[in-house]
């Protein structure tokens, strides 16, 4: 059950994500509603994964026995929560989550197109939104066998995901992402970008 809802959200995921699906959904609904609408069928397959999600709680990978070094992986964890967070503010929090879209549709406003910018984490880590769901996932004071499961199916999926963004960015900003991709570090910094 575990393994089908981890499919059923990535699958979901990735073909709304997908430029062509985009194409093709923008011909239903209206062009200012297509991300809010990724976002809400996101989040409801996100709902169903999370009611129906099975615990696995045998056999415990790992179990933190220092209440100091569990304090230290509670910390990771939160940091990652927070990373994140900051993230969508820095990228747009409101563009992100559609709701930009259908504010400057409803008030009659043009959108700026995209620029390539590189604010705060983005000079050190090209993908700091996905890090922080990484330091999230991976950071567990004990971790069981469910845990596990989830947090290797959700990491193969950012992995992979990741490769389907960095395409479509090369697309959109050419060779200034090529440039920024050869001096930044995916996932863990690295050079900061000039």
């Amino acid at each position: 059950m575990n393994l089908l809802l981890l499919g059923l959200f990535a699958v979901q995921h990735s073909v709304m994500a997908r430029r062509s699906f985009k194409r093709w959904w923008t011909r239903i609904v209206s062009p200012a509603v297509e991300r809010s609408t990724f976002v809400l069928a996101t989040s409801l397959v996100l709902a169903l994964l999370l009611w129906q999600w099975r615990p696995i709680s045998e056999p415990v990978v790992w179990r933190v026995q220092s209440a100091v070094g569990a304090e230290l992986v509670w910390a990771v964890f939160w940091l990652g929560w927070v990373v994140l967070l900051i993230s969508t503010f820095l990228l747009n929090h409101f563009e992100l989550f559609g709701l930009r879209q259908v504010f400057a549709h409803a008030t009659g406003r043009d959108l700026p197109a995209p620029e390539f910018k590189t604010p705060l984490f983005y000079r050190y880590v090209r993908h700091p939104l996905y890090l922080g769901f990484l330091l999230a996932f991976w950071a567990a004071p004990v971790m069981t066998a469910g845990h596990l499961l989830f947090s290797i199916g959700t990491t193969g999926y950012i992995l992979v995901g990741i490769w389907f963004e960095e395409r479509d960015l090369i697309a959109q900003f050419g060779e200034r992402y090529h440039r920024y991709r050869s001096e930044v570090g995916m996932l863990l910094p690295g050079r900061r970008a000039r």
